[in-house]
Order: C-alpha cells, then structure tokens, then sequence
C-alpha cells in the first residue's frame, strides 16, 4: 500500500499531530511523518511546499495529492478510503457515540488545554488547577462514562474496541497523567490503557528524542516519574560492533549501537538507536530480534 504522507509538530508537545498519527498507526495505515518544530519557521515553509490549504498540524496528502487539514477531516477521508481499518465503530449507535465524542474533543476543554499543554517528557506531582480545569475534567468523565455505558463497551475504550475517538482523547489521557490532574477509577483505567497502547508508546518514546525541549511548555512544578509502562533498561553506547548487521527497521548497516541486558544491537542512525533506547518494548521489530538467542 502506497504511504500517505503526514506534516507533524514536536512529538513531544503537539497534541493534534498525536491525533492525527494515531489515525494511522493505530490502524496499520502506512504513513510518511514529516516533523517540523513548532515556533520556528519550519512549519509554515513546510506547508506552503505542497501542502496547501494546509496551515497546521497535522496536515495530510494522500497518495494521489490531496490535501487534508484537521484531525475530523483526516479521520472521515481515512474511514471512507479504509472500511475495514475499524478507524469508526461497524456498529451504527456506536460509530455515532464516537462521532459526538471526537467532534467535542476536537472544539472543547479550552481551560484544561491552556492550563495543562501536552508534553510527552515529564510528569508533575500536580499543578493547582482552577475551577474551569476542574470543570473540564468533570465533563470527560462524563462523557467517558456516558460512551461506555451507552455503547456496552466493557472497556478499557469508549466504544468497545480501540476507535478514531480514542486517538482524539489521547492527548487528554497524557495530560491527566502528565500533570497528575484528580479523576475517578474509571476515568484513571481509561488514561493507563492509553499510556500502554503499543501506538501511543512508539509516540512518546519518540518524543523523547526528535529535538530540544520547547522552553514555552516548561512549568516549575515538582516533578514525578511517568505513569506509563516502565521501560527495559537500556543504554545508548558508542562503536558500530552489534548482535546484528542489519538495523531492525531499515534494513540498512548499523551504525550506532545500544546495549541492553549485556548485549549488544545495532541501527542505521541515531534516531532509531534513540527511540529504541526510550522504551524498547514499544518496537516489534526490535523485540523480536531481543527475544531471538544471541548469534
């Protein structure tokens, strides 16, 4: 299948460029990401260079060239062109239960997104939120909890399996945990389903990695571990000698190494080495070649 191509900001800080990646990941769909680092001028020269209408991200072409701008927009051409993907539930009560869910997510909780903005490399023990967070907050539980029960969804996901209105609310669940906001058990059950979802893992693990922290995302608050998974330890080291002679997802000559329980793996560059290094278990291709006997 023909890749579609995908204009994303920082990994680590743009929420709808999560969105809108996770429309293809999640779902097996092939994509191209082309990163462009928010608050410069990368973004806006990025688009203008064959992505027009396009002025944020995430901004898709498809294989053909057509553009699309917006998550809502990308998911529905994505359904249409994709049926049997599951981006949209089969069933009609609860494809329209995702549907409200994703187009409130996509225009709402304004207080909770200024007062809490992404970001994928940290974890605060709290962060004082006002009322109107608190508000949002409460406004996600019971939409979480209405979708649930509308649909028969058993959970961990709102409309029984993993859907387009669960990408949307990623960015959500990584703020609850980020910033260590109050919520329920339910709520709380939904937001670790997220953090271990293999898809949102390959995210965050890259954007660990793709770039320098974005000083307007920085608060000073007291910070905590991640909530999420606990990664294999592993550690970026220096020489190209590797178990393998091949990087796991290229396919090309190794050239930087990591090393994890006493041995030795080898990739193309330092950005596969890197995202391996921040959460091993979210990459098949590499927990496949750890789970083969050493050569």
């Amino acid at each position: 299948m023909t890749p579609y191509d995908l204009v994303i900001g920082d990994r680590a800080y743009s929420s709808w460029s999560l969105r809108g990646w996770l429309l293809f990941d999640a779902f097996g769909l092939p994509v191209r990401s082309h990163l462009a680092r928010l608050y410069s001028d990368e973004l806006p020269d990025l688009l203008a260079r064959g992505y027009f209408p396009g002025r944020t991200a995430p901004t898709m072409r498809t294989p053909e060239g057509t553009v699309v701008p917006e998550t809502i927009a990308i998911a529905e051409e994505l359904a249409s062109r994709h049926p049997a993907a599951g981006i949209w539930p089969a069933d009609p009560h609860a494809r329209a239960t995702a549907r409200v869910l994703a187009a409130e997510m996509h225009a709402g909780f304004a207080a909770l997104r200024s007062h809490c903005p992404m970001n994928l490399r940290v974890s605060y023990d709290g962060c004082d939120p006002p009322p109107e967070v608190g508000a949002d907050l409460a406004r996600l539980e019971t939409l979480w909890g209405w979708a649930q029960q509308a649909t028969g969804s058993a959970g961990p996901w709102l409309c029984g399996a993993y859907c387009a209105a669960d990408a949307f609310f990623a960015p959500v669940a990584s703020r609850i945990a980020g910033y260590n906001l109050p919520a329920g058990p339910v709520a709380m059950a939904y937001v670790a389903a997220h953090l271990a979802h293999p898809s949102f893992r390959r995210w965050r693990a890259m954007a660990l990695v793709d770039g320098a922290d974005q000083p307007f995302y920085r608060r000073d608050h007291p910070r905590r571990a991640w909530p999420g998974p606990v990664p294999l330890p592993a550690d970026a080291v220096g020489g190209s000698v590797a178990e393998n002679a091949a990087c796991p997802y290229s396919g090309k000559p190794v050239t930087h190494v990591l090393e994890l329980g006493g041995r030795r793996f080898g990739f193309c560059n330092a950005f596969c080495r890197d995202k391996t290094v921040a959460d091993p278990e979210a990459w098949p291709a590499f927990m496949a070649l750890y789970r083969a006997a050493p050569v």
